[in-house]
């Protein structure tokens, strides 16, 4: 008697499916974890290119011994240049006022990352993350 062989083939084809389910899942962790390495670093560069426009002041009018406020021309050339070096883009810089009063600098950061893995299973080649951070100008009084 002659044993029926209907089964030849069907195991292989489930694990191509199966790794190919596994390739994906590797992707997208493998591709999150960089997204989300790139969304740290524009944080980070968003708050030293905040921090290098909330050091552009005002000096005429503080060595007057006027308020203290941020010189806004020299502020987003601060923060362009900041940029500029760290090879990273994004909008102008905002001014305004906090709560108290002090002057405040917001500045967005936008990096981009290219993706590894998940361009291969059609999805897009490169992931823009955007960073934003606030600096306050403070001043304390002489003691």
């Amino acid at each position: 008697m002659k044993a029926l062989r209907r089964d030849d083939g069907r195991v292989s084809i489930f694990l191509a499916i199966a790794l190919a389910g596994m390739l994906m899942v590797i992707g997208l962790a493998y591709d999150g974890a960089g997204q989300l390495g790139a969304l740290q670093r524009a944080h980070n560069l968003a708050a030293e290119a905040a921090r290098a426009g909330g050091q552009s002041i005002d000096r005429a009018q503080a060595i007057e011994g006027g308020p203290t406020q941020i010189d806004e021309a020299e502020a987003v050339a601060a923060v362009d240049a900041y940029r500029a070096a760290a090879g990273v883009g994004g909008p102008p810089p905002t001014f305004s006022t906090g709560p108290g009063g002090e002057p405040l600098i917001q500045v967005e950061v936008s990096v981009t990352y290219d993706n590894k893995f998940l361009d291969v299973f059609g999805f897009s080649d490169t992931s823009t993350v955007t960073g934003t951070a606030t600096a306050v100008l403070l001043t304390t009084p002489d003691e």
